[in-house]
């Protein structure tokens, strides 16, 4: 998470309203609906407590609604008591939540299995790790019977979406409120462009961009295993964060996927390193450049980077047959430029909150309303079959790279273990080139 992200998500948790919406009551299949003793509390258990999560559990606790967090889980104990730190400070100026939290030493785990503890005591799970482990906790949260908040993206690689598909039936089945942390969809301006998408006719092609300067770098500490490194410095890695076309280019993908109602048939594209060339980058690119085709012929031409002095642009643009959506302006023109729509910023929410109080809103009256988490696993597959295809040069097709069955997931969860890539003698470590990665 950049430090605009972090601190625009900081200040909107401190200036928020809820927003309601209208839902149907249905009778719930599971126990975790059911809320028990005096005060009829609705317990949460923080999986992950990096700074997502510390922002995530924040939020959760702002909430209107009676809630606690009940348990915490880290795989490092030091990012665990920094967010028990600072979710229990006073920060003197109202938005302080510690009276919303009861974690004593015993309800705080630490660890690869420390996740299957904390969802065990609560009523919902709010699932922040790095994202190659989204899959398992997300099985093991649905498994439980539990609501569930999981930041975005569900997965780093094939299998791992299928894993959460599968799962996400099985959550259906039991009526458990699932929402995945593309906030876009609770944000006033995108929601009301998007009832009014109709006014730009068929959509014809697309344009989304995520160029910024990039993120942060830890570097590799004395004594570390291998494994530590990886999960500290874990945004450089393709098993743990997908690469920054998966980890943050998601956003603006998920919108044209939105707008569009369906997902790409295939795609092709073009990436590499310019610029982070150095063994602390681990084995990500730096730009990538995906046209990603849907079935009916319509195209998105992609584009993400990570480079300083570069164009800065984070916003998607939809081109139909009687006009354009420019979102982040959250304007509405036709083809002439007269503008048909511009949504009122002064009545902008913050998204970030809001998935939050609609979710435990839902949560506290018994409605099952809902189901982000196909949409969120199949956005989560388009961006991976990009960055595959800039990897590989190759053309790529939905179906046969979902079923292809590719895992980058290590074959054991353990300090000492040997995670999926490895550095060479000079630390650095191998490189996807295409034409000469291959998928197909």
């Amino acid at each position: 998470m950049n430090q605009e992200t972090k601190n625009t998500r900081r200040e909107f948790v401190k200036n928020t309203a809820l927003i309601t919406g209208g839902a149907i009551a249905l009778p719930f299949m599971s126990q975790a609906n059911y809320f028990s003793g005096a005060d009829d509390v609705i317990k949460i258990a923080l999986v992950g407590c990096g700074g997502r999560g510390t922002g995530a559990i924040t939020q959760a606790l702002s909430t209107k609604q009676n809630v606690k967090l009940v348990a915490m889980a880290d795989a490092f104990r030091d990012r665990l008591d920094n967010c028990y730190k600072e979710v229990t400070s006073d920060n003197g100026d109202g938005s302080s939540v510690k009276a919303k939290v009861d974690v004593p030493e015993e309800r705080k785990f630490v660890g690869f299995d420390a996740y299957k503890n904390a969802i065990a005591l609560a009523d919902v799970v709010i699932l922040t790790t790095t994202p190659g482990f989204r899959p398992i906790h997300f099985e093991e949260a649905v498994r439980q019977g539990k609501h569930i908040f999981m930041e975005k993206p569900v997965a780093t690689d094939p299998a791992g979406i299928k894993r959460v598909l599968d799962a996400a039936e099985i959550a259906k089945q039991k009526k458990l409120n699932v929402v995945v942390g593309l906030q876009r969809h609770y944000q006033n301006s995108y929601r009301e462009l998007y009832a009014k998408k109709n006014l730009i006719g068929d959509i014809t092609s697309a344009q989304a961009w995520w160029n910024n300067d990039g993120v942060w770098v830890k570097p590799r500490l004395y004594n570390q295993t291998e494994m530590e490194y990886q999960m500290r410095n874990w945004y450089y890695f393709v098993w743990l964060c997908g690469d920054h076309i998966v980890e943050q280019h998601i956003h603006n993908i998920d919108v044209i996927n939105w707008f569009k109602g369906g997902y790409p048939v295939k795609a092709q594209g073009m990436g590499g390193r310019q610029v982070r060339k150095g063994k602390e980058y681990g084995e990500i690119f730096d730009h990538h450049y995906v046209e990603f085709q849907y079935a009916d012929g319509s195209v998105l031409n992609s584009q993400c980077r990570h480079i300083p002095g570069t164009m800065s642009k984070v916003d998607e643009l939809l081109v139909g047959t009687k006009g354009k959506i420019f979102c982040d302006q959250a304007t509405i023109k036709d083809n002439n430029g007269k503008v048909l729509f511009q949504y009122d910023k002064n009545k902008e929410n913050n998204p970030y909150q809001t998935e939050h109080d609609e979710l435990f809103a839902a949560i506290a009256k018994g409605e099952y309303k809902f189901s982000d988490t196909e949409n969120g696993a199949k956005s989560t597959m388009t961006a991976i079959m990009g960055r595959m295809a800039t990897y590989s040069g190759q053309v790529l097709e939905w179906d046969k790279l979902l079923n292809s069955g590719i895992s980058l997931a290590p074959k054991q969860f353990d300090w000492n273990a040997m995670p999926p890539v490895t550095p060479n003698e000079d630390g650095f470590y191998a490189i996807a080139k295409p034409g000469v990665t291959k998928y197909v």
